[in-house]
């Protein structure tokens, strides 16, 4: 109960003019006003009269006087509590309920008792009345109705039964009252209230009148009473927990409980009408109902008279109705279990261990990607997975988890992740992690990353010490969810991969077989040998290792790091990549040579399998001492040719240090040693140091690429060069951003400057050509201009770069950037941007494609609306396969949303190598291979990525917990100081002195501390369309004549598009004429006078007939109408047309990525080296830069004749 009081006023409490207390002087209250309130005085005289007016008005008015205002009075009557206890309040409700479901079972117990104890062969009749016999006539119609009107009830047992009547009665009476809500006669009229009255008012009536004591009254029936009180019992017991799913059992139960009423009543009626008849038993009447309600129908048992034949068909029709009724909502409600996915058990949950997977909506390729990631792992075999999702299960998921495979380990609920209940039923709180995973077909992304974040804080809400692995779409949304375990943002490592593809060649299909889980046996099966060697090298994954209990690094303790790198990749076959200091939680990629490792250290290495499940087999050598295998899960050791050419002697740039040639001159750093390798010894490479001298000049080798941006500012050209700074961007366009060291303007560009097509009045530059770049463009077309291309822009303009090596890029944007994102770029050098499509050949030809190396096609997100999912990516692959056809010498990269979509790209309607292909990825994805589309040239190749590739990224965050942070490093997205970072390095002939990729590993530590880690090649390749290849071999011939003629012009751009730094078409000429000097120099003279032939005699060409030249000449002739098309264009947009080069075709040459080869791998020209290089500003002493000028100067003396060749 509630009471409202007025407040006091200031007045009331103080003391009178007197000095004594105001109430004592007030008048006496006036009748009927409450003593709990506080008297009012009438006033004083005097001054105060005036001062206190208010109150006295306030007091002397009979219409102002306070009165006091009861609320809730309703609730205070004797009924209002009544109904409080007995219905409202859900406890005692429940315990009433229980026990009136307990004395109806009492009821119907005594009944048995009753029937147990009564015989009606000693005699029949009323209490107290003397007792017949009756016997039972088969031939006599009539029936006697005594035994069935009298029973015998003992004393004691009528008295519990009146007792139990009694309570029942005065219970239903007083619910009754309680319920009653004005109409009386529908809770008269209620079949429960018939029942219990039945039931009860007989037994009340024999207390008054004692001859119908044995009248026969039908307690049996108390069974429905019962339950209908426990289906009441069960909901209340359901609303007092907060149960909400339980539709089913409170079905199955209801059922459960029709069932046997029907068979009790039909017992105990049977049995009680055959009185009068054979006189069955208790247990023959049970036989008899249950033969029957099972339409089984024995006959041996049949009811003898009417009465019970009729209850008989009156039970059956009861069951034919009431049953099917009761079936059919049960069936529903499993059905809509199903959708849902019912609960996981709370038994199951305390004993065994489970992950809850979260997600918007679940497609069978997000499904099966997180299942096979997650189960190749040996110790999460018993771990189960519970998909909570708010949409109806998807068919084909429905189908794959009805597998044996999954239907044991995988369980869908239908839930939100929002709600606490669904919470509750997946067992979140005990669950070993959460992953939470973004919808990327949604149309608007930001809206999918809300939705995330929702469902990350109602995760930590629920239960905060449960692991959260969250995917996030946008990088401006990343801030949100940094209270998470571990967080991958999308567009980050996407743009950051894409942009390390530019400068190093397939970063994206590198990263991505890193972070697939697989064991090598991808391709072992296939005839051809960069299948079989390529599916290999696949296999290979970062583990981790305590460097003390590590068998691989333990033996180099004390020594450098790249000491042990070296000699553990010879000894074992293992890349040491990175360490992790155990007082330090920041991992480090080679460290550099003054690194030395300490037993506490964690080692982070590539192989194919982790430590733990290598073998180690030590064979003796012709030396004398051990040396262990590979560690690859073979006993096979190291060619001796290998092991001598890594031990070396003494080199020159060893005994001459402070002549090393810096990292940054590719070619001198590889360079053939002048003594050393005279004769027919072969050259011999500098041993890798133990410890990190102090008299090599490893801070000058390092720093030295640094160097060069110091040099004058126009070397070649008489253009005036822009000195840049190093230092931090400093407008990051989203919070979370990892600050990068970068080659920054020194005051901002403005922002008209930024637009590469327009003039403005700082520059009257209009097309890509007026600018005079150096470099190469990179060109990237994007629908917006997002925060992630932030993540593209800043890898391409690190401080590590050296910046003659810094390529032009060009933003080719559908709709135009504001201004926050042109306020983050505009610090950068040579960033420009576009409007345009990439469907559009005059916004291509603007933004300058003829000169750049690069084009980088980003998913659009407009396209994620196509009404088939897959269909998602069409517009995306028919714009690239006609950039490839109208400019075949251009390297583009690609991503899609499918990945299955990949085996358009590049696409060869009767080429007979790609259905081969095709039929391999088949094969392996039968064989269970989570990389089954490794295979497709597309990818093996880095011309194509889907960034669902990685999300094993997140998958494998559970098991390797770095495994994010080394991918951040090795994209450039974080920079940890003292860290090293990815780059490239190409192989050509001057190179090849080296011979094996164990022994550029030696050379590579011994001269500038760099760590190799994998191979990207390129080999030629015929694809044959028809049985005969002689017509592509000379289309391959023709475009290699015009490839050799056209890469002696010298300028960058005056060239064509094929001469500068296409290694596809360089390696297919060096390769075969290393391999076929003879049948290369014939060819090129076939091809020479075939393309002479083709020019003069086109007629006589003609006129002859020859097949193989038509063809040649229909393909050459459809080059050069769709270099006419791309010509005209440019003459009518005002550009030049030098820079177009109609005939450089690379499709006949194949690549693919080797992580960590064997040692005796051989080199091949044109191969391209993923190195991981030491942190120039590691260990950069106080005199750097004097030693920087002093290193430059012997440089230049040691190596005079150095190739001008760029470094990737």
């Amino acid at each position: 109960m509630a009471r409202a009081k007025l407040p006091r006023s200031p007045s009331e409490g103080k003391a009178g003019p007197g000095g004594a207390p105001a109430s004592a002087s007030a008048p006496e209250e006036p009748h009927g006003l409450s003593p709990l309130l506080p008297a009012r005085g009438g006033g004083s005289v005097g001054s105060d009269v005036g001062q206190r007016l208010p109150v006295e008005d306030f007091s002397l008015d009979s219409s102002l006087s306070q009165v006091q205002v009861e609320f809730y009075v309703n609730e205070n009557t004797f009924k209002e509590r009544l109904k409080l206890f007995f219905i409202k309040n859900q406890r005692s409700s429940l315990r009433i309920r229980l026990f009136n479901f307990s004395l109806k079972l009492l009821t119907c117990l005594l009944y048995i008792v009753r029937v147990l104890l009564d015989d009606p062969a000693l005699g029949i009749g009323c209490w107290g009345c003397p007792k017949r016999n009756y016997t039972f006539n088969e031939s006599s119609p009539e029936i006697n109705w005594a035994p069935i009107l009298w029973v015998e009830r003992k004393m004691a047992l009528w008295v519990t039964q009146v007792v139990v009547a009694v309570i029942s009665f005065l219970e239903t009476m007083l619910l009754i009252y309680l319920s009653y809500k004005g109409n009386i006669w529908e809770q008269i009229f209620r079949v429960s209230f018939i029942l219990e009255m039945i039931n009860t008012l007989p037994f009340i009536i024999t207390i008054f009148w004692a001859p119908l004591r044995n009248l026969f009254i039908p307690v049996f029936l108390n069974c429905w009473l019962a339950k209908h009180a426990l289906e009441n019992m069960i909901n209340d017991f359901h609303r007092a927990i907060l149960r909400t799913q339980s539709a089913m059992f409170n079905q199955v139960l209801i059922l459960f409980c029709t069932l046997l009423c029907l068979v009790f009543t039909g017992t105990c009626g049977i049995q009680h009408l055959e009185r009068a008849g054979e006189n069955l038993s208790l247990l023959t009447s049970f036989y008899f109902c249950i033969v029957t309600f099972s339409t089984v129908g024995y006959g041996d048992v049949t009811p003898k008279i009417w009465p019970s034949q009729l209850l008989v068909v009156i039970m059956i029709c009861v069951a034919l109705v009431v049953l099917p009724l009761q079936c059919e909502e049960l069936v529903y409600l499993w059905m809509e279990r199903q959708k849902s996915g019912g609960n996981y058990s709370r038994h199951r949950a305390q004993t065994e261990k489970h992950v809850v997977l979260c997600v918007s909506s679940l497609k069978i390729d997000l499904l099966m990607d997180f299942l096979n990631e997650f189960y190749a792992h040996p110790r999460l075999q018993d771990y189960y997975v519970v998909i909570l999702c708010p949409t109806d299960m998807d068919i084909q998921v429905r189908r794959v988890l009805q597998i044996p495979l999954w239907a044991q380990r995988v369980i869908y609920l239908q839930g939100s992740a929002l709600k606490d209940q669904d919470l509750m039923r997946a067992k979140m709180d005990n669950g070993e992690a959460c992953f939470i995973l973004s919808s990327r077909n949604e149309v608007d992304r930001t809206a999918a990353d809300h939705q995330t974040i929702l469902r990350a804080w109602a995760v930590k809400d629920f239960a905060p010490n449960c692991p959260l692995y969250v995917q996030i779409l946008k990088p401006e949304n990343k801030f949100h969810v940094k209270f998470a375990d571990h967080v991958v943002c999308e567009e980050e490592c996407k743009y950051a991969m894409l942009a390390l593809n530019c400068i190093c060649p397939a970063t994206s299909t590198l990263i991505t077989l890193l972070v697939h889980t697989s064991r090598g046996q991808e391709g072992q099966e296939s005839p051809e040998q960069w299948q079989r060697m390529y599916g290999r090298c696949s296999g290979n994954e970062v583990y981790h290792v305590r460097m003390g209990d590590s068998k691989f690094f333990r033996e180099y303790q004390g020594k450098s790091f790249t000491y042990a790198a070296f000699h553990a990749h010879k000894k074992y076959g293992v890349c040491l990549i990175g360490l992790k200091r155990e007082e330090n939680k920041s991992i480090l990629l080679n460290p550099g040579p003054r690194h030395s490792l300490a037993a506490s250290d964690t080692c982070f290495y590539i192989n194919i399998t982790k430590e733990e499940n290598s073998a180690f087999t030590f064979k003796q050598e012709e030396a004398g001492r051990g040396l262990g295998g590979p560690g690859r899960g073979q006993a096979s050791r190291l060619p001796v040719h290998s092991i001598i050419a890594s031990v070396g002697t003494v080199a020159m740039d060893f005994q001459n240090p402070e002549c090393q040639p810096a990292p940054g001159d590719r070619s001198s750093k590889l360079a053939l040693p002048t003594e050393n390798g005279s004769g027919s010894r072969r050259p011999s490479i500098a041993p890798v140091m133990e410890l990190a001298d102090s008299s090599a000049l490893l801070p000058c080798d390092l720093l030295s690429d640094q160097s060069e941006d110091e040099m004058l500012p126009s070397d070649d050209e008489g253009l005036s060069v822009v000195e840049y700074v190093k230092g931090y961007p400093p407008n990051s366009p989203y919070i979370g951003s990892s600050p990068t060291l970068c080659h920054l303007l020194p005051e901002k560009a403005p922002f008209c400057c930024l637009r590469l097509d327009k003039g403005c009045k700082h520059n009257s530059y209009e097309d890509a050509k007026a600018y005079g770049f150096k470099n190469k463009l990179i060109i990237v077309s994007a629908e917006t201009a997002g925060n992630g291309l932030y993540n593209f822009i800043v890898p391409l303009r690190a401080y590590y770069r050296s910046r003659k090596e810094l390529n032009p890029v060009v933003l080719l944007l559908d709709n135009r950037p504001d201004h926050h994102f042109l306020e983050a770029i505009c610090c950068f050098p040579m960033v420009y941007y576009m409007e345009g499509s990439v469907d559009n050949l005059d916004s291509l030809l603007q933004c300058g494609i003829i000169y750049a190396d690069n084009l980088v096609v980003v998913d659009k997100e407009s396209t994620m609306s196509a009404e088939e999912d897959y269909m998602a990516d069409a517009k995306t692959i028919v714009n690239v396969q006609t950039m490839f056809r109208l400019f075949p010498s251009l390297s583009i990269t690609t991503e899609l949303t499918h990945p299955s979509n990949m085996r358009f790209m590049q696409f060869r309607a009767k080429d007979s190598y790609s259905l081969a292909l095709s039929k391999l990825e088949k094969r392996e994805r039968e064989n269970g291979s989570n990389l089954a589309f490794m295979f497709r040239l597309p990818f093996a190749a880095g011309r194509v990525f889907s960034i669902s590739m990685l999300d094993t990224l997140l998958y494998q965050s559970f098991v390797k917990d770095y495994m994010i942070s080394i991918t951040r490093l090795l994209l450039g997205l974080d920079t940890t100081p003292g860290s090293g970072y990815l780059c490239a390095m190409k192989i050509t002939e001057a190179d090849l002195w080296i011979g094996t990729y164990g022994r550029l590993f030696q050379k590579l530590c011994s001269s500038s501390a760099e760590i190799p880690i994998g191979v990207y090649r390129t080999q030629s390749h015929l694809f044959s369309t028809e049985p005969h290849d002689l017509r592509v071999q000379s289309q391959v011939l023709v475009s290699m004549e015009d490839f050799e003629d056209t890469r002696e012009v010298k300028g960058p751009w005056g060239t064509r598009v094929g001469s500068g730094g296409s290694t596809h078409g360089q390696h297919t000429v060096g390769s075969d004429q290393a391999e076929h000097p003879l049948l290369r120099r014939k060819s090129l003279q076939w091809a020479r006078r075939l393309s002479r032939r083709s020019s003069r005699h086109v007629g006589r060409a003609a006129a002859e007939g020859i097949s193989q030249q038509r063809v040649s000449l229909s393909r050459r002739s459809e080059r050069q109408e769709l270099s006419e098309l791309v010509k005209n264009r440019m003459k009518h947009l005002g550009l030049p047309t030098t820079g177009y080069d109609e005939m450089n075709d690379q499709q006949n040459t194949l690549s693919y990525v080797l992580i960590n080869p064997p040692p005796d791998t051989r080199l091949e020209p044109n191969d391209i080296v993923y190195l991981i290089r030491c942190d120039p500003l590691a260990h950069v002493p106080s005199s750097a830069q004097s030693r920087q000028n002093s290193c430059s100067n012997r440089l230049a003396s040691c190596s005079p004749k150095t190739r001008d060749e760029t470094q990737l």
